[in-house]
């Protein structure tokens, strides 16, 4: 009895210790005797103990930074470039298989790519289009990872870091550049008051008697202050009068 309460024990642990669970988010690749089986889909499963191993592979969108890397523009400007890297597993057996550790092949592939692609444009050019340069690099990680069965997503250059000298120089090109397009603004401005002036001055020519109406305005608006006194110089009578009509 005891024989078979130990062979009974034996097997309970012999088969528990082969349950695997594997979450809907994940693959498992199965090996038996470190030989490549199968892939096994998210569920209960069980493997043979001491004989099959598995290993787990998320096939979830996979977000990574790019570490800081020092940018010689094509304009000899020195700059620190970091960015992140969004890819997918579609293939799992491949990623295990084919490349070893593929999240640090990942890295230095995107690294390098950066490198490249920032290194062969003026620096105006990365400021202005962040999102073109990601998509360079992306195509360039893409050609390798591709047989990786990995798939990338998205690749975001995310900041940028210029020398104290270049920040202050660019600082002192913007504010010139507001400078300039307040004169630009402030001349239309003039430009357009001096016509509308001119306008107005015809229009007072056609008609004298608009000529009292604005003088009537004026002592309208200086009544306003009670402290004012208003001298004429001349008599109101030499005021043009409106033509008579014919």
């Amino acid at each position: 009895m005891n024989r078979f309460t130990i062979l009974f024990g034996i097997l309970g642990i012999f088969l528990l210790a082969g349950i695997r669970i594997i979450f809907e988010y994940k693959r498992a690749i199965k090996f038996r005797f470190g030989k490549y089986v199968k892939t096994l889909n998210p569920g209960f499963r069980w493997i043979i103990p001491f004989i099959e191993t598995i290993q787990i592979v998320d096939v979830r969108v996979i977000t990574f930074n790019i570490d800081s890397q020092e940018v010689m523009t094509e304009d000899n400007v020195p700059c620190s470039i970091d960015g992140v890297v969004f890819f997918k597993i579609y293939d799992p057996e491949r990623a295990v298989l084919e490349v070893e550790e593929y999240k640090f092949a990942i890295t230095q592939l995107a690294q390098a790519a950066l490198r490249d692609v920032c290194g062969k444009v003026e620096l105006d050019t990365i400021l202005s289009k962040r999102e073109e340069m990601g998509k360079n690099i992306k195509e360039i990680v893409e050609l390798e990872t591709k047989e990786w069965g990995i798939e990338i997503n998205d690749v975001k250059i995310k900041d940028i870091q210029l020398p104290e000298n270049m920040r202050r120089m660019m600082a002192n090109q913007a504010e010139a550049e507001r400078s300039r397009r307040a004169r630009i603004i402030l001349a239309l401005a003039e430009e357009q008051a001096a016509a509308k002036l001119l306008e107005a001055g015809k229009l007072i020519d056609q008609s004298p008697s608009a000529i009292k109406l604005r003088l009537y305005q004026t002592l309208s608006n200086i009544a306003a202050e009670k402290n004012s006194t208003i001298l004429f110089p001349f008599p109101e009578e030499m005021l043009p009068n409106q033509e008579k009509k014919s």
